[in-house]
């Protein structure tokens, strides 16, 4: 990996500048595994930025939001410009929830409904493309996985 990617991109969002870290995540469904490259919002200003401002997100991309302890979440996509799927995550990387095809620019609220410990945003579309569903199992360090 080089070096910029295993210490971190900067990214620009409008005025705000904060520093991201890629890394890979992995689904197991029934129909076998995907694989996305996943930027890390771990920071109160990156969870808070999020997608926003941006105009597009290539599939296999995504951004992984870290709500570490594990917790009821809530998301809105104001400011999103594109429609994404939300995957809500339990602390032993199971899928709780998916919101999909969120609508852009919306102040609605989205709830994860259930203690979530992370949040996987994704392009709209990719949870049916792919046959991801609550129940499947997320691989990646934030969640303990069995």
């Amino acid at each position: 990996m080089p070096f910029a990617l295993a210490c971190g991109l900067w990214m620009f969002a409008g005025s705000a500048v904060y520093a991201v870290s890629v890394q890979p995540l992995e689904i197991v469904t029934k129909t076998g595994v995907r694989v996305f490259s996943v930027e890390m919002a771990t920071t109160e200003a990156e969870k808070t930025t999020g997608l926003m401002y941006r105009k597009e997100l290539p599939e296999g991309k995504g951004m992984l939001f870290d709500f570490t302890p594990e917790q009821e979440v809530s998301m809105w996509m104001k400011n999103t410009y594109i429609p994404l799927d939300m995957i809500f995550i339990r602390a032993d990387g199971r899928i709780l929830r998916i919101a999909e095809n969120t609508e852009p620019l919306s102040t609605k609220i989205i709830p994860s409904r259930g203690l979530a410990k992370g949040v996987l945003e994704v392009i709209a579309g990719t949870a049916q493309k792919y046959g991801i569903r609550p129940g499947d199992l997320v691989a990646h360090p934030l969640f303990h996985t069995k």
